[in-house]
């Protein structure tokens, strides 16, 4: 039996422990940073208009209102740019307002920088441009303190998750974090074993920054896990404070240290854009897909009258499980919920339109749902079934970073996928090539990259369907 084996099966004995999940901040803070921008924008008209009816006499006077419709660009360029509106903005609102007012500094030596040479500074008039700038600077501080009111009696001042994880450490009182026992939800950050992990996952979603308290000899561990994960992660470290080491966070009020070693593969911008690919995409897929899905759904059903969908859990970000969809290809009887058979080209398991399906490709178009749902992406590194093997073996019992692939959503396609990695894992060697590939597609991630293997995916699909 493989060595793994016991270890999976003491796994799902303490599959119960429960996860608590955090709720996500995110999305309240990006609707912040919405306002933050709007407002902005208002005001900037606003002072401008109210400058040009106390210099001019005039409310909202012409020349007064494109000097402030040129300075804005530049203005919201300079403070997304420099942390206007960031997280730390919400949770200071002196430091917003500090960094708004740098913003528009610079916006305005700009703006007139350019008019000098441009010569066109007389189309503008001085006294009205001083004083919009004046009135600007005054609200700009203003609704900084207002929303810091607001965000005090609506949020409760929280405007991130940071979650202690005390792992028999030096302590950390951390003030506005959860703090919970490794002990107590049996978190081995050494263990191989996949619900210990799913677990991790649920703890970890959500949470903006993650510091774990452990003894020196768990920290790789625990900085792997941290990486696996893809969250900001931290390890207090008293011999990085005895030492005064740099590249490293202090808190001084605390009288600690804390290494970082992990801050997550994709920032904030990365997200939303491949997010909004992701819902363009399968959005895009399932409309023009439409009459194809629903042909093929009814020959699954006419040909034994089991179910259309097959439902499997897969590993998915964060090492979590989730749910896949596909077209069933298989014979009811005999289908493999644990995928620990990979399917051959003469396997007995399939129907006849299922083996149609499997050689097209099209079995795996439900989860245009997935990514629809947020389980997947469009491109990502494929999910597995938790039962998969090579050479008899787990996947993680091959290569220990097999776990570091679930820190991005697993993808419909992949890089692996393209450059010809896919089908039965028979030797470790179809694992490591399929491995290399996915941690080379998460260490180089971009937009163009994405769209590149989904055009390239489409060519090997037409390829492979003429023969």
């Amino acid at each position: 039996m493989n060595r793994a084996t016991p270890k999976l099966l003491d796994a799902i004995r303490h599959e119960s422990v429960e996860s608590k999940v955090a709720p996500s901040l995110e999305r309240r803070r990006l609707r912040a940073y919405a306002m933050m921008l709007l407002a902005d924008g208002a005001l900037f008209h606003f002072c401008f208009a109210l400058a040009a009816l106390i210099w001019e006499g005039v409310w909202a006077q012409h020349r007064a209102m494109i000097t402030a419709q040129v300075m804005l660009p530049v203005y919201f360029t300079i403070a997304l740019y420099n942390g206007t509106y960031g997280l730390r903005a919400l949770g200071s609102w002196t430091f917003a307002a500090r960094k708004a007012l740098i913003a528009l500094a610079i916006s305005a030596a700009l703006v007139n920088f350019v008019g000098f040479y441009t010569k066109s500074n007389d189309e503008f008039s001085r006294g009205v441009t001083t004083l919009g700038l004046l009135l600007v600077a005054v609200l700009l501080v203003s609704i900084r303190r207002v929303l810091a009111t607001l965000i005090a009696a609506r949020w409760g001042g929280r405007v991130s998750n940071r979650l202690v994880i005390d792992d028999a450490g030096p302590s950390f009182a951390f003030d506005g974090a959860d703090r919970i026992s490794a002990a107590d939800y049996n978190l081995d950050p050494g263990s191989h074993d996949p619900f210990m992990l799913d677990r991790l996952g649920k703890l970890l979603r959500n949470q903006d920054q993650v510091v774990v308290s452990c003894p020196q000899e768990r920290r790789q561990d625990w900085a792997f896990l941290l990486k696996c994960a893809g969250v900001y992660g931290e390890i207090v470290s008293e011999p990085a404070h005895v030492l005064g080491a740099v590249g490293v966070h202090r808190y001084d009020a605390l009288d600690r240290t804390t290494l970082v070693v992990s801050t997550g593969p994709l920032g904030l911008r990365a997200r939303i854009l491949k997010r909004a690919f992701d819902v363009v995409v399968a959005l895009g897929g399932l409309i023009a897909l439409s009459p194809l899905l629903l042909v093929i759904a009814l020959l699954i059903k006419l040909e034994d009258g089991g179910p259309v969908l097959f439902i499997q859990r897969r590993l998915g970000r964060g090492n979590q499980f989730f749910d896949m969809f596909k077209f069933r290809s298989m014979r009811e009887e005999k289908l493999d919920h644990e995928g620990a058979r990979s399917a051959s080209r003469d396997d007995d398991r399939i129907t006849r339109i299922g083996a149609f399906i499997r050689r097209t490709s099209i079995d795996e178009l439900p989860q245009l749902f997935n990514v629809l749902k947020g389980d997947m992406s469009i491109v990502g590194p494929r999910p597995h079934a938790l039962g998969s093997r090579a050479n008899n073996k787990y996947f993680w019992d091959i290569d220990r970073q097999y776990w570091q692939r679930h820190c991005l959503k697993p993808g419909l396609t992949g890089l692996a996928q393209v450059r010809g990695h896919r089908g039965a894992t028979e030797h470790e060697k179809d694992l490591t090539d399929r491995l290399q590939s996915d941690l080379e597609y998460i260490a180089a991630w971009s937009l163009r990259g994405d769209m590149g293997i989904v055009l390239r995916t489409a060519m090997v699909l037409r390829h492979k369907n003429a023969f």
